[in-house]
């Protein structure tokens, strides 16, 4: 049989201060990545407001305990999530520009997606 061993307390405090470490170094090279870019900064708001609606419908369903209104749950999440999508990959694209498509093209893909998805969640509502 194999003994059970329990974490020692200094085991766990050196996890949660490496933890804490990573957490800290992240944010650092988050915050040098953005500083200065407006375009950066107004994305990564957007997808936190994306976030945040998104939550707020999933617990409005889930408060309400009803599925009637189904389809416009599905329709209005599905657009949260996949304008989320929509915005990392243009994120991705601003960030480290890939080869052969330029910054215009990119942001000129991001608008007609965005439209299709958006044109498809509201005939799904129907």
């Amino acid at each position: 049989m194999v003994p059970k061993t329990t974490p020692k307390k200094a085991d766990v405090a050196s996890s949660a201060s490496k933890f804490s470490d990573t957490i800290s170094a992240s944010y650092k090279a988050y915050c040098k990545q953005v500083s200065g870019d407006r375009q950066l900064q107004l994305i990564d708001t957007f997808c936190a407001f994306l976030v945040a609606v998104g939550v707020i419908q999933f617990l409005f369903v889930c408060a309400a305990k009803d599925s009637f209104p189904l389809n416009a749950f599905l329709a209005g999440f599905s657009a949260c999530v996949g304008q989320f999508v929509l915005l990392v990959s243009l994120r991705m694209q601003v960030v480290n520009s890939f080869m052969g498509i330029s910054p215009q093209r990119a942001f000129g893909e991001f608008v007609l997606a965005s439209l299709v998805l958006h044109f498809l969640c509201l005939h799904f509502v129907n």
